[in-house]
């Protein structure tokens, strides 16, 4: 028998640490190839961690609700043959580079059998928890054993080795379960040989294989996230004046991005007052249309078509600004972020290629992306890349506000609630729905003109939704 030992994967790109959310198994449970054992929080999402190999669970490290560095060991399992690898980190196929003796150098992170990582790091636990290290759930004190070296790493292989299971992170493997898709049969282009999502997208392709479409009992509007699911309440005792929360997963980045995003691009916010009388009676049109029948059609919708029409009018705003390279980078492609409250905190997940979408796809897109977020389930690929970003406070009965941008994109619009309100149609004062846009820029991208330009468009749009079709 032989222990093998797991470590806390990078289940992001470049992220360090995780939580431990919740463990899936207890000591001297038989655990299979590929199983989930347990599941993380990271800074950008939640998720479940497979183990890639065999055996019966000797050992768990540490707790529930503490805080692991990447590479560190989390999970340590019984398994049967020969001289297997004391610690799970890179598969052993090729020797370890040798390291220059006048100067330790950096070590690199490395692909492993779950996403990326194997720099030595301490564990952040919460004060309350107990000493870092300790077994959580038995008393059996964990075995150490040295960690296996990193192997360098590797060129892009064409296809992957017989008998070497296939090296991809978790969200890449749910996703080729999820479509059918046999990962030993992929061809890798990540480093190491690493099997990434569009990877499999191009093998679920070249089969054919159609993607499901969320059901829809399971599709809210993405402000109702927020309401989904109920955030765990703190226990307090009924004498305390102060209560102290601990910063970290979703909250700690979003807190992090905010701060640099508002020292570091110049904001400027736009307001805009609309009639948008027209573009709800088109919203019920719309639900009642039957070959729109089992969609999700509510007003975000076509406030995000708008901005999709606005953007195709005024490409320019559609950038990112390089300031290493002092370049302004005009993206040719629109990922939409939709910005989501989640128990977890704030999130923006976006849609990609939405410009190329028609209404339907764009309302399936909504929808499981909304669905996605309310279970916790976002992935870190799902929420880079951004473009431009929408954020819906009018659920929360706000007329407007002045949002801050998303790092690395160039704009975001806040759509304001939607109240009956005297308005001057066709020469007399008549009750109109209207609501309030705001439109926060990069300056350093956007000048004036051009935002007004923008906003004044999507305005339009909603006024006159016919424009979908004459703009288009």
């Amino acid at each position: 028998m032989t222990i093998r030992e797991f470590k806390m994967p990078d289940v992001g790109e470049g992220l360090t640490e995780a939580e431990i959310l919740k463990w899936y198994v207890q000591p001297g449970d038989t655990v299979t190839d590929g199983q989930v054992v347990c599941e993380v929080e990271t800074a950008k999402a939640a998720v479940e961690l497979p183990i890639p190999f065999d055996g019966v669970v000797h050992a768990l490290l540490f707790e529930e609700g503490v805080t692991v560095d990447v590479g560190q060991v989390i999970i340590s399992v019984q398994t049967a043959g020969g001289d297997a690898p004391a610690a799970e980190a890179a598969p052993a196929v090729a020797a370890p580079a040798p390291v220059a003796a006048e100067e330790p150098a950096a070590e690199a992170r490395q692909p492993v059998l779950v996403g990326y990582g194997v720099s030595t790091a301490s564990t952040k636990r919460r004060p309350r928890k107990a000493p870092a290290g300790a077994p959580a759930q038995n008393g059996t004190a964990p075995v150490a054993a040295p960690a296996a070296p990193a192997a360098p790493v590797l060129p892009a292989v064409p296809a992957q080795p017989a008998g070497e299971r296939p090296l991809a992170k978790p969200p890449v493997r749910k996703l080729a379960k999820d479509l059918g898709i046999d990962l030993a049969a992929v061809v890798p282009t990540g480093d190491g040989g690493v099997v990434t999502r569009e990877d499999v997208h191009a093998a679920a392709a070249a089969a054919i294989v159609p993607q499901a479409v969320p059901a829809a009992a399971a599709v809210q509007a993405p402000a109702e996230v927020a309401q989904a699911v109920p955030a765990p309440a703190l226990a307090v005792e009924p004498s305390a004046r102060e209560t102290r929360i601990p910063v970290k997963g979703v909250r700690k980045v979003t807190a992090q991005a905010m701060v640099g995003s508002a020292f570091t691009a110049p904001h400027v916010t736009e307001f805009i007052t609309l009639d948008v009388t027209r573009t709800m009676k088109l919203v019920q049109e719309l639900k009642d249309d039957p070959d729109l029948a089992g969609l999700r059609i509510n007003p975000l919708l076509l406030i995000a078509k708008a901005v999709l029409v606005a953007i195709r009018r005024n490409p320019d705003v559609n950038a990112s600004w390089d300031e290493a390279a002092q370049e302004i980078v005009l993206k040719h492609y629109v990922n939409l972020g939709i910005a989501a409250a989640t128990p977890r905190g704030l999130i923006v997940p976006n849609i990609k290629d939405a410009h190329a979408k028609t209404l339907g796809e764009l309302s399936e897109s909504l929808s499981s992306l909304v669905a996605t977020a309310r279970d916790g389930k976002t992935s870190p690929a799902d929420m880079q890349n951004g473009t431009i970003t929408i954020t819906n406070v009018g659920v929360f009965g706000v007329d407007t506000g002045t949002p801050i941008l998303n790092p690395g994109e160039s704009a975001i619009l806040a759509v304001g609630a939607i109240k009956l309100q005297p308005w001057v149609h066709k020469g007399k004062v008549k009750p109109r729905q209207v609501t309030t846009l705001a439109l926060s820029f990069d300056h350093r991208l956007i000048d004036g003109e051009l935002g007004s330009k923008f906003l004044a468009d999507i305005a339009a749009v909603l006024e006159h939704p016919r424009r979908l079709i004459t703009w288009a």
